[in-house]
C-alpha cells in the first residue's frame, strides 16, 4: 500500500555523543509523552459533540431512533478505522499522523456546524459522523507507536494508564467548551465548531511536541537505552515493515492477538452493557430518580481513573510487565460487582452505587491493558495494527452488541437475561485472556 511522502517515518539521524544522549532522552521522553497526552485529549474535544446537539435536533423534528442511527456512524467508523488506519500508522511518522487525524476530525465538525445541509437529514448526519469517526480512528495507533518506541516493555503499563486518562480530560473539557461556544455564537451549531476550533490549537501543540522515534532524534533505541527488552526482541524490530509483513507475518498469524481481541470484545460488552443501560436499569429495576441516576453514571465514569492507574502499576511493578494476570484479577472482581449490582434488591441505593463504582473502577483497567498487551505481543513496527485489531473487535463486537442486542435480550428475557449475558462475558474475557498467560510469562522471563 503506497502512501504520501509526508507520512513516511522520520529518517534516522547520526547518534548523538554518549554524554549528550542521556539528558536528551530524558527531556524528549517527557516531551513526547505530553504530546500524545495532549493530542489524544484533543481528539475527545471533537468526538462526543453530536450528543449535545441531539436535543436541538429533536426540536427540529428528528426522532430519538433516527438520531441514534446517525450516532452509530461514529462507533462503526471508529472500529473500522482503528484497524485499517493502524496499518498505515505503523508505517508513518507518528507526529504527522496524530496531528493529521485531529485536524481532519476538527474540520469535519466545523463544516458540520457551518453547512446547513450537513444537519438537514439523517443521511447527511450519518455521513459527516462517519467521516469524523474515521478520523477519530487515527488517534490511538500513532500514540501506540510513540509508546513502544520511547518506553520500555516494563514501564508501558504505568505510562499507558496515565496516558489513558487523556480521554477523561478531553471528554470533561468538551462540554464546557461546547456550552461556551453556544453562548458566544448564539446558535446551537456553536456546540460543534467551537470545541473543534480549540482542537485545531491542540493539534498545533501536538505537532510541536511529538517526535516519531528516538532514532529520528539521534538517540539509540529504547531497548538499548533502558537495557530492558522482551526475549523475542532483536535489531530486525527496528526496520520498517510493509503492510503485508505486518499483517501476514506478525498480526493475523499470531494466535495470542486473536485471543486478546476476543477478550476485548467481551470486555467492551460489559463496559457498554453496564454504562449505556445504567440509566434505564436503575430507573426501571431500582426505582432511582433522574438525579440519582445521573450521579451514579458520573461516578461510574470517574471511578475508572484511579482504577486504570492502579491496574497499569500492578502490571508493571507486581507482575513485571505481564498484562494477563492483572486483567484476569480485575475481570474476576468485575464479575462479582456485576452480580451484586444485579441481585441487590430495590431500596438499597448505597449498595447499587458502590457496585456501580466498583465496576467503573475495575473495567477500564482491562480496557487499557488489552491495548498494552497487543503492543507487547508484536514487533514495534506492527504495534498499532495489533492494537487496532483488538479495537475492531471491541467496538464492532462488544460495543455494538451492548447497544443493539442487549436491548433485544432484555425485551425478551428481562433484566435477568441481560445480566446473564454480562456475567458470561466476564467469564469469557477471563478465559481468553488466561490463554495468553503462559506465553507472556515465557516471553518476559
Amino acid at each position: 500500500m503506497k502512501k504520501m511522502r509526508f507520512l513516511r517515518p522520520a529518517p534516522h539521524k547520526e547518534l548523538l555523543p554518549e554524554k549528550a544522549a542521556g539528558p536528551a532522552y530524558r527531556k524528549l521522553r517527557l516531551q513526547v509523552f505530553l504530546g500524545i497526552f495532549i493530542g489524544y485529549a484533543g481528539y475527545y474535544l471533537v468526538r462526543k459533540n453530536f450528543s449535545l446537539i441531539m436535543p436541538d435536533l429533536e426540536e427540529r423534528g428528528f426522532s430519538k431512533g433516527q438520531l441514534g442511527l446517525a450516532l452509530s456512524a461514529i462507533s462503526i467508523a471508529y472500529g473500522l478505522s482503528k484497524f485499517v488506519m493502524a496499518t498505515i500508522s505503523d508505517r508513518s511518522n507518528a507526529r504527522v499522523f496524530l496531528t493529521l487525524g485531529l485536524v481532519g476530525s476538527a474540520l469535519t465538525l466545523i463544516l458540520m456546524g457551518l453547512l446547513p445541509f450537513a444537519t438537514a437529514s439523517i443521511g447527511m448526519m450519518f455521513v459527516f459522523l462517519f467521516i469524523n469517526g474515521w478520523f477519530q480512528g487515527m488517534g490511538w495507533p500513532p500514540c501506540g507507536r510513540v509508546m513502544v518506541h520511547w518506553f520500555s516493555v516494563k514501564e508501558r503499563g504505568t505510562k499507558m494508564s496515565i496516558w489513558n486518562v487523556a480521554h477523561n480530560v478531553g471528554g470533561g473539557i468538551m462540554a464546557p467548551l461546547a456550552i461556551f461556544g453556544f453562548s458566544v455564537f448564539g446558535v446551537w451549531q456553536g456546540k460543534l465548531y467551537f470545541p473543534a476550533i480549540a482542537a485545531l490549537f491542540v493539534a498545533f501543540i501536538t505537532y510541536m511536541l511529538v517526535r516519531d522515534t528516538p532514532q529520528s532524534c539521534g538517540l539509540p533505541s529504547i531497548e538499548s537505552y533502558s537495557g530492558t527488552q522482551s526475549r523475542e526482541y532483536d535489531q530486525s524490530h527496528e526496520k520498517e515493515l510493509s503492510t503485508r509483513q505486518i499483517l501476514m507475518d506478525y498480526v493475523l498469524v499470531n494466535k495470542l492477538i486473536w485471543y486478546i481481541a476476543l477478550a476485548n470484545a467481551f470486555i467492551y460488552l460489559v463496559r457498554y452493557g453496564v454504562l449505556d443501560w445504567a440509566p434505564t436499569y436503575l430507573k426501571e429495576a431500582k426505582d432511582f430518580s433522574l438525579k440519582e441516576t445521573g450521579w451514579a453514571y458520573f461516578l461510574y465514569e470517574w471511578a475508572g481513573i484511579p482504577g486504570t492507574l492502579l491496574c497499569g502499576w500492578l502490571s508493571d511493578k507486581v507482575f513485571k510487565g505481564r498484562r494477563a494476570p492483572a486483567t484476569v484479577i480485575y475481570m474476576i472482581l468485575v464479575a462479582v460487582a456485576v452480580v451484586v449490582y444485579w441481585k441487590n434488591p430495590p431500596g438499597n441505593p448505597v449498595v447499587d452505587n458502590i457496585a456501580l463504582i466498583a465496576i467503573g473502577f475495575l473495567i477500564y483497567g482491562p480496557v487499557m491493558l488489552i491495548g498494552v498487551q497487543a503492543l507487547d505481543l508484536v514487533p514495534k513496527k506492527a504495534a498499532g495494527t495489533a492494537a487496532g485489531l483488538t479495537g475492531l473487535f471491541g467496538y464492532l463486537g462488544g460495543a455494538l452488541f451492548a447497544n443493539a442486542a442487549m436491548g433485544y435480550v432484555v425485551d425478551h428475557w428481562g433484566w435477568d437475561g441481560g445480566f446473564l449475558v454480562l456475567v458470561a462475558s466476564c467469564l469469557l474475557a477471563i478465559l481468553f485472556t488466561a490463554m495468553t498467560w503462559r506465553k507472556e510469562k515465557t516471553n518476559l522471563s
